[in-house]
């Protein structure tokens, strides 16, 4: 889940920065140019206090123009700024360099003419960092007697203002890229403070569903909803804890308490049988449907006992137990004209040994039950491919089972149509699932190529993480 809410917080943080910092950027430019226009417009004003005492038909030796020009040259030398003043004819009172006239097109030519109406021209446009050969063009009217007779212009140059600007970009870019770091940092903690409660939620519902009802979320951090999300979970674990406890408690005190009167009934059944002719059929299917309803209180019994006890894992070697199972099951094969193989690599797991050898013991005793005589029955053990877990596949040679009985087997009580005649109560699989979920392990079922069925037991290599000990962590 954080990796999809991670990259959308980031995503709308980013784009808050970036609508914050292009107004910004642009604020900027602007201050910058509005200060050098100001400048430029006190400068122009100072000249044109100078020019509005030189008259048109004064000669060139008049001592006002000399000093008018020689302002202009000075500004000119120190600054590297054009400026002039012109009369309304575009004829130069004087200018600097001397030889710079008014341009007769452009921002010059507008500026010029709004100076001759008696104001100061607008505000150049803007000027921007990648504009190598932007101008600023300032022009300011000389007013004589309420009269415009001439006009001050100048013309900046604007490397100095475009650096400015470009430094005062850099450290608004900075500044925003600091402040994504710290954002992506805080949506770091923040996503995980959020979402760290619900992993833990997801691990122990997990937990729950794969059979093991003592695991608890400790409700101890996390915003307050989800605190109250743990404690009504673990309420809704309690109760339903509480309900299959009743359950198996209903199933093996029913099962414990019919033995009784079954065994007495067989007991019966025989005594009867002594009194009646030697093959009676009757007598012989009660006596087989008796016996058939003693095994399934038993497996009752097994299963409620299953269900209820916790599995006590400890690291073992699957490879040795399973060739043990191997060689007590091999007498039985040699029986039905079967034979049972085994490649039993030592390899090590953490699994219930009793849990793990009952399993075994199901799954080889149903697929030696239902493989015809002549074929094979072959045990491996292997590492999955992440070494995570360690499996044991067992493959039959018998008949196999349809997709639809595929989804089915394992079920309680369920049996194939195609194999009703065989003995069994329909309870010996679901008891092994039971008994391997309990560990942290599975039971899974496929088609054996060419023909046949493979079972296999999966147990973790790794100590399952004890969900009594999970907790919503540090805010």
């Amino acid at each position: 889940m954080r990796t999809r809410l991670l990259p959308l917080l980031i995503i709308l943080m980013a784009g808050v920065l970036l609508a914050l910092g292009f107004p910004l950027a642009a604020s900027l430019a602007a201050s910058e140019q509005q200060r050098v226009v100001v400048d430029r417009l006190d400068d122009a004003a100072r000249f044109a206090a100078l020019a509005q005492f030189v008259r048109e038909t004064s000669p060139a030796t008049d001592e006002r123009r000399i000093t008018l020009g020689g302002e202009l040259a000075s500004y000119h030398d120190v600054y590297g700024i054009r400026a002039g003043i012109f009369y309304r004819n575009n004829r130069s009172m004087a200018a600097a360099p001397e030889d710079w006239v008014v341009p007769y097109e452009g921002e010059g030519r507008r500026a010029f003419r709004e100076a001759l109406l008696g104001r100061r021209s607008h505000d150049p446009p803007q000027v921007w960092p990648w504009q190598p050969h932007a101008r600023l063009t300032i022009a300011s009217p000389v007013v004589r007697d309420g009269d415009v007779v001439a006009v001050v212009v100048t013309d900046s140059p604007t490397g100095q203002l475009r650096s400015r600007i470009l430094r005062g970009w850099l450290l608004i870019f900075a500044g925003e890229s600091a402040a994504m770091l710290l954002a992506v940092g805080a949506a770091f903690r923040l996503t995980g403070w959020v979402l760290r409660p619900v992993r833990v939620l997801d691990s122990v519902t997990h937990d729950i569903a794969t059979g093991r009802m003592n695991s608890r979320v400790a409700a101890t951090g996390g915003p307050p909803e989800l605190r109250r999300l743990a404690l009504s979970f673990n309420e809704m674990a309690d109760n339903v804890e509480e309900a299959l406890e009743q359950q198996r408690a209903f199933v093996a005190d029913a099962s414990h308490q019919l033995r009784n009167p079954l065994a007495a009934l067989l007991l019966r059944i025989e005594l009867l049988a002594l009194e009646l002719p030697e093959g009676n059929e009757e007598i012989a299917s009660v006596r087989t449907e008796g016996k058939r309803l003693a095994r399934v209180l038993d497996d009752l019994l097994d299963l409620a006992l299953a269900e209820h006890t916790a599995a006590e894992l400890r690291l073992i070697d699957v490879g040795a137990l399973t060739g043990e199972r191997v060689v007590s099951w091999r007498p039985v094969a040699e029986d039905k004209g079967v034979l049972l193989t085994g490649e039993c690599g030592a390899v090590t797991a953490w699994a219930d040994p009793v849990a793990l050898s009952s399993a075994l013991d199901a799954v080889i005793d149903n697929a030696l039950k239902f493989t015809p005589g002549g074929e094979e029955v072959a045990v491996t053990v292997a590492v999955s491919p992440d070494a995570a877990s360690v499996s044991v596949v067992v493959a039959d040679q018998g008949p196999g089972l349809t997709e639809d009985e595929l989804s089915r087997v394992g079920d309680r009580f369920w049996r194939s149509g195609r194999h009703q005649n065989v003995k069994g109560s329909g309870l010996g699989l679901s008891i092994t699932r039971v008994l391997l979920t309990a560990g942290g392990g599975s039971l899974t079922f496929a088609p054996n190529d060419p023909h046949g069925l493979r079972v296999t037991v999966t147990v973790p290599r790794h100590a399952p993480l004890d969900a009594a000990e999970r907790g919503f962590g540090e805010r």
